[in-house]
């Protein structure tokens, strides 16, 4: 098994463990706030975005980023919202298959980013209606920061 094979079983385990029972503006608002809050405490200058249903519920951008910063943020939901992937494993997946976003699906990278950072807001029954995404630092932990205030949301609201 490579590298690759391994983070992709990762990258799904992630999906399936974290969806949510329901999902509407105020959780977007205390969702979009951990994160906040979760950036702040790591010194990270990051743009953060949370989306439903093509509606911006929730955007913030600290000190240091720039308008870079929501351009690439809206090309990784556009992956997300096409492929109803984590931004990450879909990019993994294109790497393991050695070819790019182009060759693979004939959409341009100038409108789609798979790189890590955006993560589907998957409701149980349901399936993907939104997406959470972080730009700012690697791609890597882009998601790491993402799956870490989720894990955290969704753990209070099954505590509460």
């Amino acid at each position: 098994m490579t590298d690759d094979d391994a983070l992709i079983r990762e990258l799904e385990r992630e999906e399936t463990e974290l969806q949510f029972e329901s999902f509407g503006n105020d959780s977007a608002l205390e969702l979009g706030l951990l994160l906040v809050e979760e950036a702040k405490a790591g010194g990270h200058a990051v743009a953060i975005d949370i989306e439903r249903a093509g509606h911006q519920l929730f955007h913030y951008a600290f000190p240091g980023t720039s308008p870079d910063n929501d351009q690439w943020i809206a090309r990784k939901n556009r992956v997300v919202n096409r492929f109803h992937r984590s931004s990450l494993a879909v990019g993994t997946r294109l790497r393991k298959s050695g070819a790019s976003i182009e060759e693979k699906y004939l959409i341009s990278s100038f409108d789609y980013a798979a790189h890590g950072g955006a993560f589907p807001i998957i409701l149980k029954g349901t399936g993907v209606v939104g997406t959470v995404t972080v730009s700012g630092l690697a791609q890597e932990e882009d998601h790491a920061l993402v799956v870490r205030v989720l894990r955290k949301y969704l753990a209070s609201r099954r505590n509460a």
